[in-house]
């Protein structure tokens, strides 16, 4: 690994260390390279186009052995739950229940993705729970069958089981990789401001589609030529209007960053994070220096993930992502 992903690794900290008894996975965030919201469907969920990203900023996923059966989840981060309605704990129980599982686990989940940011850690967590208890517990389970049991976690979890650069459709859970984005410099920023995806939604007013099965009208080809030698060309993300509208400090976040010198600065998903492109290191720093100093936003300098990069980062346990063929 080399270029602007490499460079902030920090030292390979967020690669894989693997053990028979305990071994710990990074759980990389994603940025949305745009979103479109096509409509409702019947079902209530909403038809989506997006182009994934994963960057190199993590959480970081324990796995140990634990007799009789329990599953124990250990999380310090005052937000997050240590609980059944975690993502990790729903994911340990849904593979356990779909394998017949006898053995237990402790978890212990370390954050540093802020919560309801908007970087899909929860799903990157709960996609890192799926990898890693299918090396822990001795599983025969494909990349495509922990996809489907993601999907019923969370629209983003079958994304995570492919990294790199992806289109997502239908609910965002229909994956087509593409081909990798350049590696690129940013900024994350995370006002103090929240953003529910209900709350998103119902700003949108998105309407209905007419029909169930509509196809999606951004291809492959399109969206490879519009991420192809530049992230310049970001794709619109429906959610900027609302967001902004309902959180002005989410938008002031993102011309903050724009002012810093981020070409393009964009909100990612439906908030409350927004994310800035720089043209190098020095750039990335400067602006950091300069975000950091407002109060109550979390700032993070990261760079963009290649899907090799995200396979490498996952050592043995690799073998348990989707191997999909890029179109």
């Amino acid at each position: 690994m080399n270029g602007a992903a490499g460079a902030l690794y920090r030292g390979g900290s967020s690669r894989s260390h693997v053990s028979e008894e305990k071994f710990t996975l990074p759980a990389f965030a994603k940025i949305n390279l745009g979103l479109r919201v096509l409509g409702r469907r019947p079902d209530g969920y909403h038809e989506i186009q997006t182009v994934f990203q994963t960057v190199t900023l993590h959480d970081r996923l324990s796995f140990e052995r634990l007799p009789g059966g329990r599953l124990e989840l250990v999380c310090a981060a005052a937000d997050v739950a240590a609980d059944e309605s975690n993502l990790v704990h729903r994911a340990a129980a849904a593979l356990r229940e779909r394998f017949g599982v006898r053995g237990g686990a402790r978890l212990e989940l370390e954050k540093m993705i802020p919560a309801g940011g908007g970087l899909g850690g929860g799903s990157a967590d709960a996609a890192a729970a799926l990898v890693g208890l299918t090396k822990l517990w001795g599983l025969a389970a494909g990349g495509d069958e922990l996809a489907g049991l993601g999907a019923r976690l969370g629209a983003d979890v079958p994304f995570f089981l492919t990294g790199g650069t992806a289109l997502g459709t239908g609910t965002g859970t229909e994956i087509t990789p593409l081909e990798d984005a350049p590696e690129r410099h940013l900024l994350i920023v995370t006002p103090g401001a929240r953003v529910s995806t209900a709350e998103a939604y119902k700003a949108l007013n998105a309407r209905a589609l007419t029909k169930a099965d509509r196809a999606a009208n951004l291809s492959v080809s399109r969206a490879e030529s519009q991420i192809r030698d530049s992230l310049r060309g970001v794709l619109t993300n429906d959610f900027e209007p609302a967001v902004f509208g309902l959180h002005p400090e989410i938008a002031r976040a993102r011309d903050a960053l724009a002012g810093a010198g981020a070409r393009p600065a964009a909100l990612s998903g439906s908030g409350s994070s927004v994310f800035g492109v720089f043209e190098s290191g020095g750039e990335a720093e400067g602006a950091l220096a300069l975000l950091r100093a407002e109060p109550g936003w979390r700032v993070f300098r990261c760079a963009t993930l290649t899907r090799g990069g995200y396979a490498a980062a996952f050592g043995p346990c690799a073998a348990a992502l989707r191997r999909p063929r890029a179109t």
